[in-house]
Order: structure tokens, then sequence, then C-alpha cells
């Protein structure tokens, strides 16, 4: 039997603001389902931040953004993209990896963003990043 090595990954999930208030166990449990059918393993799993949408996905305005790190196959991670692609609960996803990234670089960005209130840099590059991803998807 062959073993696999898993590679840590940073996934950012988007989904609407009013579902997330009504039903968060249940949006969390979906995000849990997608990433165990893929057979990886979520080392955390935390609701990000609520923020007005740039445009609109799916008729909503406002999303939340549900922060993940997580070690799968890099096999596994077009599965992964394809399930949310097919959900109807998770408006858009972001997968990255992270194995040159700790999670403690994400807990120290997240504490001086609350302690600033402010937007972090890294925050403008994610949702670039994601109008970019939206356009070949759109167009490709």
């Amino acid at each position: 039997m062959k073993t696999v090595a898993k590679k840590l990954y940073e996934a950012m999930f988007l989904v609407d603001s009013a579902l997330a208030g009504s039903d968060w166990d249940g949006i969390i449990s979906t995000i849990k389902g997608i990433l165990q059918r893929a057979d990886a393993e979520i080392v955390q799993l935390r609701k990000w931040a609520d923020r007005r949408l740039a445009y609109e996905i799916r008729h909503k305005t406002k999303g939340t953004y549900i922060l993940c790190y997580f070690r799968a196959d890099g096999k596994r991670i077009r599965e992964i993209e394809r399930s949310v692609r097919l959900s109807e609960r998770i408006m858009r996803v972001l997968i990255l990896n992270a194995e040159n990234q700790t999670i403690e670089d994400d807990v120290h960005a997240a504490k001086a963003e609350s302690t600033t209130g402010g937007k972090p840099e890294a925050t403008d590059k994610a949702e670039e990043a994601v109008r970019s991803q939206n356009t070949e998807m759109v167009t490709g």
C-alpha cells in the first residue's frame, strides 16, 4: 500500500452572508463534508470576515469568507473545487498551497487586523486573485 504525502493547503470559501447567519452549522458541515469526501484532514476552520462584494455573485451583494487550512493529496484539489462549483451553498473557493506558510502567520495577521481595525494588505491580494479566477471561469 502506497502512502500519499499530504500537503498543507489554504482555502478561502465564500458563502452568502444571509445563509451563513441563518444556517452556520449547515455551512460548516457542507465544507467539512466536501473536504472529508476528498480525504482531506482539516487543520483549522474559522470565519474570517463579512464583506460587501465588489460585484454581485448569484444575485448576492454581501458575503462571508471562511478560512480553512487542510492537508490533502494534491491530486484531490480539483475534486474539491468541482464539489464547490456543484454546491448551492458555497459561492466561490480559492485554494492555495500553504506549504511555505505557517498557520501561526495567519493567526498573527488576524490579531493585527482586529487590533488595528483595518484591512490587511493580503486581503486586497486575495480579493484580486478571486476576481481574476472568476474572470477566467466566465471566459474560459
